[in-house]
């Protein structure tokens, strides 16, 4: 805790023209009795800054308060030791901003942000980073393909050690059926050899690369920089220690036997674009029922993806496979007769190209869909669709042989389903969890389950739109194709951006810094176990899986797992987890300094607990176009919805604060919170107090919950308005006085 207290107030930027600056300096020295209070008209220049920092240096301060910006901009200005408390306290964008200039709400509503900066900079400590000995800095890649043999070489190439291990006798997946891979040198019109045997001999090459081939992850234990892996080899069980752990298993193709609408089982002369491929690569490029050469092909486009019945989503590179082999038939005889069935066309980039050379090759494209594959009574098939742009039903030609672009599958979508937790006999189910796929890929030892959670269509991502090569659990980065549909080119970009993802991790966590979306930040949860009571609510709702138990449900928390969001903080009934600079206590306290007038003022006030990812942000955006809202409204930030405790929502209600709006991020199917179920679990957790107060005769719209994204911030003010406006019609919070 704090007790020399430093507050610079900044008058720029139009804040002295807003605000009362010295009636807010009479706030800190009058009711705080800081210390140091200095007021600057432009505190972000140097002597502004080389003023704090000079008294940091003569002790007089120990901890910091900024009376300025957003917290959001000016973080490299406004830098200081680590071992020093910094508040910020958003004058600019929230108040002077988006609010009208000495109008006396305003002058309040900068008071109390400024009495709440105070608060938590007095109740906070500077954080001391977790840092243990015998850490290790190596990398892991699973999985031997084109993207795992890609994350391994660059990995090397920065001068890290590496260990990839690979299930099959010799590297390369899927890549050792290709023929050729689609263009990606100028004309970009015909297809590229693949000289797999040349990748493998680089890597082979490669002094800091551990190579295992015909082996498999049989456990891994530990967390990030002390992951300790165990590797089934040849009948012997060896031992590696990794740092971060890239996830490179890829897919497989989508089963065609559950496309025999098309025909696949039925005729022998329809196949899958791997089995054509493999055609191709050992020349033997015949139909499957008569050994004849092949001299017209149709090529059916989205087998299995894009429908409901198979696989919903689009498989990426299915396009661009067709059109390659569509241009091997072109290439080898240029009378080949090429029918290609597609929805459409997905050849981004210089894919174009490769789809234009095919046109003028003479390829016959149809937009539509295939309703029928028939034997022409000579061995040839008709195909029979459905023409979208002529509106008209089409026969073609007998081809020889009808190829299915199937989708993909990510190796992480088989398996069995595992719960983590069900309810005993008399037990309240739980908050639902993540269902974890079993599909013996890394068989992690975590109490959450043995392998990466998955999203909707089993891809094992940790947030679709920030986050790419993020998974769930820490230290993990999926890439290639186990992580989404892509392309050659694709997967090898995603291999090494995951491979620079893994360096960060282990660069990041000997320093005690943990991962995105807080990255850099050095405080991590401390437990206090005294007052557990084994309900398990933390390791439950813990997004990371950074929580095992022991045989007695006694939380074993692992603090190079936590991503820091304090979803666990929010969880926990008994109050005993915190953080040095973010805890139940302080935020309880930050919400107690806010002055609330008596019923018979009618000034309500509102408390905003904002999620500091997208909701906190959006609000920032509503300031910088100057949008107008309310300005009963204290906003505090939050580091996820879901570190909300439900005793903050007490407090300010026996405050006599009139209304609590939550603001986090979207969940469900198409989910934006940073940190997985965050945002869900509060609405969840909400839910109940809202029956509680009910219960208790005070309206249950008090408290309400809405999902914004940061481009909702036009949207802002509506919904503030609106809330406050339903405020004044329920009326005063009747324990105001109390």
């Amino acid at each position: 805790m704090s007790d020399k207290i430093g507050v610079y107030i900044c008058s720029g930027c139009g804040l002295g023209d807003a605000l009362d600056i010295q009636g807010l300096a009479h706030v800190a020295t009058s009711e705080y009795s800081v210390p140091v209070c200095r007021q600057n008209p432009v505190l972000c220049s140097k002597e502004g800054v080389d003023s704090i920092r000079q008294d940091i240096a003569d002790g007089a301060v120990d901890a910091v308060v900024i009376a300025a910006c957003s917290p959001r901009v000016m973080t490299d200005v406004f830098s200081f030791p680590e071992d020093q408390v910094l508040e910020r306290v958003n004058l600019r964008e929230q108040v002077a901003w988006s609010h009208a200039p000495q109008d006396e709400d305003t002058l309040m509503m900068a008071e109390d942000h400024l009495r709440m900066g105070i608060v938590r900079a007095r109740e906070s400590t500077p954080p001391d980073p977790f840092t243990v000995e015998d850490l290790s800095k190596t990398i892991l890649v699973v999985g031997g393909g084109l993207a795992g043999m890609t994350a391994a070489r660059e990995a090397a190439r920065a001068g890290y050690e590496v260990v990839l291990v690979e299930k099959e006798e010799q590297l390369g997946g899927y890549a050792k059926q290709v023929f050729k891979l689609p263009p990606h040198l100028p004309p970009y019109e015909s297809p590229h050899p693949f000289d797999l045997q040349q990748q493998i001999e680089t890597l082979s090459t490669m002094e800091n690369l551990k190579i295992y081939t015909g082996a498999q992850v049989s456990q891994v234990t530990g967390a990030p920089c002390m992951f300790d892996v165990h590797i089934m080899h040849g009948g012997n069980e060896v031992q590696e220690r990794a740092g971060a752990i890239v996830l490179t298993s890829g897919s497989v193709p989508y089963a065609a036997e559950k496309l025999s609408h098309l025909g696949f089982g039925g005729h022998a002369d329809v196949i899958t674009a791997p089995q054509l491929e493999e055609m191709f690569r050992t020349d033997a490029v015949k139909r499957p029922s008569s050994e004849a050469p092949v001299q017209s092909v149709a090529f059916i486009l989205c087998a299995g993806s894009r429908d409901p019945e198979h696989l919903p989503y689009c498989s990426a590179a299915c396009c661009v496979e067709a059109l390659k082999q569509a241009r091997y038939f072109k290439e080898a005889h240029p009378e080949s007769v090429v029918y290609i069935f597609y929805r459409d066309i997905r050849a981004h980039g210089t894919y174009e190209l490769l789809y234009k050379q095919l046109q003028k090759d003479g390829a016959f494209f149809v937009r539509g869909t295939v309703t029928g594959i028939e034997d022409d009574g000579s061995g040839q098939l008709i195909l029979s669709a459905d023409d979208v742009l002529t509106g008209s039903p089409i026969m073609t030609e007998p081809v020889d042989l009808v190829v299915l672009s199937t989708g993909m599958v990510p190796t992480t979508a088989f398996g069995k389903a595992f719960m983590a937790q069900s309810p005993q006999e008399g037990e309240e189910a739980p908050i639902p969890v993540d269902t974890i796929r079993v599909s013996n890929i890394l068989n992690l030892q975590y109490r959450q389950g043995p392998e990466l959670p998955t999203l909707k269509y089993g891809f094992p991502d940790s947030h679709f739109i920030c986050f790419p090569y993020e998974s769930r659990r820490t230290g993990i980065f999926p890439a290639g194709t186990v992580r989404a549909p892509m392309d050659y080119a694709a997967a090898m970009t995603d291999a090494t951006g995951a491979a620079l993802k893994a360096i960060q991790c282990v660069e990041m966590i000997p320093e005690g810094k943990a991962l995105h979306p807080r990255s850099g930040d050095l405080s991590y949860p401390e437990f206090f176990m005294q007052r557990c009571t084994q309900c398990k609510r933390c390791t439950e709702e813990c997004p990371f899986g950074a929580i095992n138990e022991d045989e007695k449900a006694n939380p074993l928390p692992n603090p190079t797992r936590c991503r820091r969001c304090g979803v666990c903080m929010g969880a926990c009934p008994e109050r005993i987890i915190s953080f040095k600079n973010y805890s139940v206590g302080m935020i309880g306290n930050v919400i107690k300094s806010m002055h609330v007038p008596d019923e018979y003022e009618e000034k309500p006030r509102i408390l905003v607990l904002a999620c500091e990812n997208d909701a906190y942000p959006a609000l920032d955006m509503a300031g910088i176009r100057k949008l107008k809202y309310n300005a009963w409204l204290r906003t505090i930030s939050m580091r996820c919805l879901g570190s909300i405790n439900l005793i903050w929502i007490a407090d300010a209600l026996s405050k006599g604060i009139d209304g609590i709006l939550l603001l986090g991020c979207r969940h469900g199917d198409d989910y934006q919170c940073h940190f997985i179920k965050g945002s869900e679990l509060a609405d969840i957790r909400m839910s109940k107090i809202q029956e509680t107060l009910n219960r208790l005769v005070l309206e249950s719209e008090r408290v309400r919950v809405e999902q914004v994204s940061i481009a909702d911030y036009t949207q802002l003010p509506r919904i503030l308005d609106a809330f406050a406006d339903r405020l004044q019609e329920l009326g005063p919070n009747p324990y105001k006085g109390f």
